[in-house]
């Protein structure tokens, strides 16, 4: 079953890696109005009235992450890239709306991101770096009731990308730390030099006067009823 939606192929390096079938890429697709769906089916009542404007607003800020993500300052060699705030725009909807609709938008995200770079060593591995790491940018919505939350939630969103991030360098990609150096080490040097880097950038930018009014005006824009 596997094999009919996903085919093994190398890599540059000579290894073995996945890629999609085209039932595969049907699947993925399925998956994500799945979760649209399911999202859909477990608001609360008082809440299906703003359904379509957080629809509205987490596919614009998700839209905009996408683009932002193909704007790389640099790239790692085994994954990772420091882009222009791209993980801000994930975190977003988690702020406008909170916890449970910032992990949806970030695992249909990071499902988004794997069809763009259809390439994985194992279905756990996929799970991890994907819809779990990217997802976990949603926990930015811990802070979402919070006067300028924002970015504190951020930091707790970021965070919880790098915890996924260093678990799949230790689990999957151990093999490629310098000799001698530890793998829990390497995959916390590694993936805390794109991931922190990035952060400590956007967490300047939003600790501006200015960025904090607009992002203020946004979120009031983002509960807006009619």
């Amino acid at each position: 079953m596997f094999e009919w939606f996903f085919t093994q192929t190398t890599n540059s390096w000579d290894e073995t890696v996945y890629v999609p079938t085209t039932p595969g890429y049907i699947l993925l697709g399925a998956v994500l109005v799945l979760l649209v769906i399911l999202y859909l089916c477990f608001l609360k009542k008082e809440e299906k009235r703003l359904s379509t404007l957080q629809i509205t607003f987490c596919a614009l800020s998700m839209a905009l992450a996408m683009v932002l993500s193909f704007v790389k300052f640099f790239s790692l060699p085994f994954g990772g890239s420091i882009t222009l705030l791209s993980m801000l725009f994930i975190c977003l909807p988690g702020y406008w709306y909170g916890v449970r609709v910032g992990i949806t938008a970030g695992v249909a995200y990071g499902l988004l991101q794997f069809v763009i770079e259809p390439v994985f060593y194992s279905l756990p591995q996929m799970l991890i770096d994907y819809p779990l790491a990217f997802g976990a940018l949603g926990l930015c919505g811990v802070c979402h009731r919070l006067r300028h939350g924002l970015p504190i939630g951020y930091l707790v969103g970021i965070f919880g990308r790098f915890v996924f991030a260093v678990l799949s360098g230790v689990v999957f990609f151990g093999s490629y730390a310098p000799e001698g150096m530890p793998v829990l080490l390497y995959s916390i040097v590694y993936n805390g030099s794109y991931i922190g880097l990035e952060g400590a950038i956007t967490l300047i930018l939003l600790l501006l006067p200015p960025v904090q009014k607009g992002m203020e005006a946004v979120k009031k824009m983002a509960h807006r009823t009619v």
